[in-house]
């Protein structure tokens, strides 16, 4: 079962109104995510600003108490990402993907037999891909393969021969576009797709 899978069966099971509580608990023990070691972002699509020191759990509550009706799982991993940048769609598809994940400070994807890392720095202003220390082992390589890191240059990164890895730093100082992000899993799936599967 997919983590967004797990997440909805967590919230169909609750018998009472979803709470802002309810939603970090899931969130924590289905992704291994705390939100309330995230920033919130300091304002999203719909105009909703946060003053200082509004906590996660006020941040999501504000959201819950916008929406009529019942909402889902699909909605609910909406609103996170609008208060914290963090796509749990995303990451519910990198389940099995072999690509470790390191974002808002913290690992959210890590598998042993991963074999590529994700890694964003803070706000997620900028990207490193780097093989993982399995895929050295197990190809007797220490720098990405050519046909990943040809891709990973077409779309915009720079090529790093001290570290064997490929570096983007979003030139506007803004965090990195979901659908740049997206260009990026989707350059290394298809290379393990297409070469490392059997790794």
């Amino acid at each position: 079962m997919k983590k967004a899978e797990a997440m909805d069966h967590q919230l169909h099971t609750l018998d009472h109104p979803i709470t802002s509580a309810d939603i970090q608990s899931i969130v924590s023990s289905v992704y291994q995510i705390n939100l309330d070691k995230l920033p919130i972002l300091p304002t999203e699509a719909r105009g909703t600003v946060f003053s200082p020191g509004t906590t996660s759990e006020e941040a999501i509550a504000t959201h819950l108490a916008q929406h009529s009706g019942e909402l889902g799982g699909v909605q609910i991993r909406q609103i996170i990402n609008n208060i914290f940048g963090v796509n749990l769609d995303a990451i519910s598809a990198l389940d099995g993907a072999r690509i470790s994940l390191f974002s808002k400070g913290q690992w959210v994807v890590q598998q042993e037999t991963d074999l590529f890392v994700v890694w964003t720095g803070e706000g997620d202003i900028d990207v490193k891909v780097y093989p993982t220390s399995y895929f050295a082992e197990q190809s007797g390589a220490s720098a990405l393969p050519k046909e990943l890191k040809d891709s990973l240059t077409a779309i915009g990164y720079l090529y790093d021969e001290s570290t064997g890895g490929c570096y983007y730093e979003n030139p506007s100082g803004d965090a990195v576009p979901d659908e740049f992000k997206g260009r990026t899993m989707g350059a290394i799936l298809q290379v393990i797709k297409e070469s490392y599967s059997q790794m």
